[in-house]
């Protein structure tokens, strides 16, 4: 019974469909479609995301349309309504400049504080001339203003260089030396003397003895002097310990040369730092891994080993560069890695193949 209700239901209201498509009511027909959807789609959307354009264009027809007929928008009319005030008011509302000075360039305030960062002896007026010349027009006051607010004193009164930055300068120009033992098969002490230069880490093994005299000592200095050559002239400290092989003769060698000798603190090992670095290291890679058999073997071990060290090996405070970088830059597209053995095999060395 149910089921030839709803047939006849359905059948009439085809009929009628049909009767106001002949009468020339497509357009009838069209707003009954768009009213029933409009009605599905507010069961379903509560709240509907509207564009600007979507504003604009119903608050245009709301003028058009009577008031006693604008429920058939889905918003209400107070809505419509603070829709027109705001175009309203966006139509005659000009944009203001605003008051004061422009806000700094984020760029610009980063520069300030590395010049001040890098140079700390410059006050906000030489920072400031510095960006002029590097074509940056800002006030001193806008300086001393950033350096205030980043907790940075303005004024030419702070303190100097910290310890890095003043080891780091003075690194240019420091050398370090020192002895370490080795003991062979037959238990034999053997001594290696041992330079380092601080600023590039570059180590020079002097040699290697198992009787190391005051005498002998000052001539691998002698011997030295003459490898470094015109490098000599750039060095002005040489780093040693109290040692006692470490004569007057020894100390004569470099002051002739302009190079004053600095003695560490007695047992202060860490004042000489980079050469006791230097011993940990070739103990770990190399030595440590070994056995030595005497003097001549030793020498010819360390003399791969420091080559491997000065040319190849990274270290970290050297940006993972080593002393004596391989110049020429490798298309990494096309490269094929190479392993170089070093050592029998101990130590291996990677490289781009050719």
């Amino acid at each position: 019974m149910s089921a030839s209700l709803v047939y006849l239901l359905l059948r009439q209201v085809l009929r009628m469909l049909s009767q106001l498509a002949r009468d020339d009511g497509a357009r009838d027909v069209e707003i009954l479609v768009l009213r029933h959807q409009v009605a599905v789609l507010r069961r379903q959307v509560h709240r509907p995301d509207l564009e600007p354009a979507d504003r604009v264009v119903l608050v245009v027809l709301s003028r058009l349309l009577p008031r006693s007929r604008w429920s058939t928008f889905f918003v209400t009319p107070a809505t419509l309504l603070r829709w027109h005030r705001e175009l309203i008011a966006r139509r005659w509302t000009h944009p203001r400049a605003r008051p004061g000075r422009p806000p700094v360039n984020a760029q610009v305030r980063e520069l300030v504080l590395r010049l001040a960062a890098e140079n700390p002896s410059w006050g906000h007026r030489r920072i400031q001339g510095e960006l002029v010349g590097l074509g940056y027009r800002v006030a001193a006051s806008t300086v001393w203003k950033i350096l205030h607010n980043a907790g940075v004193d303005p004024a030419p009164r702070r303190s100097g260089p910290t310890w890095k930055q003043f080891l780091t300068a003075q690194a240019h120009t420091i050398l370090a030396c020192d002895f370490f033992t080795v003991d062979t098969v037959l238990l034999k002490r053997l001594y290696v003397l041992f330079f380092v230069e601080i600023a590039t880490r570059q180590v020079h093994v002097a040699g290697v003895t198992a009787h190391p005299t005051g005498a002998w000592v000052a001539q691998q200095a002698r011997n030295l002097l003459m490898d470094l050559d015109q490098r000599a002239a750039e060095l002005r400290f040489l780093l040693r310990d109290r040692d006692t092989k470490f004569t007057v003769v020894f100390d004569a060698v470099f002051t002739a040369e302009g190079i004053d000798v600095i003695k560490t603190p007695p047992q202060a090992p860490r004042a000489n730092a980079f050469a006791e670095r230097w011993v940990g290291t070739v103990r770990r890679e190399c030595t440590d891994r070994m056995l030595i058999v005497g003097e001549r073997h030793l020498a010819a071990v360390l003399a791969g080993y420091t080559a491997h060290y000065n040319s190849h090996r990274p270290h970290r405070s050297l940006g993972q560069q080593p002393p004596n970088p391989p110049p020429g830059v490798t298309d990494l597209t096309a490269a094929r890695i190479r392993r170089r053995p070093i050592l029998g095999g101990l130590i291996n060395e990677y490289s781009q193949a050719a």
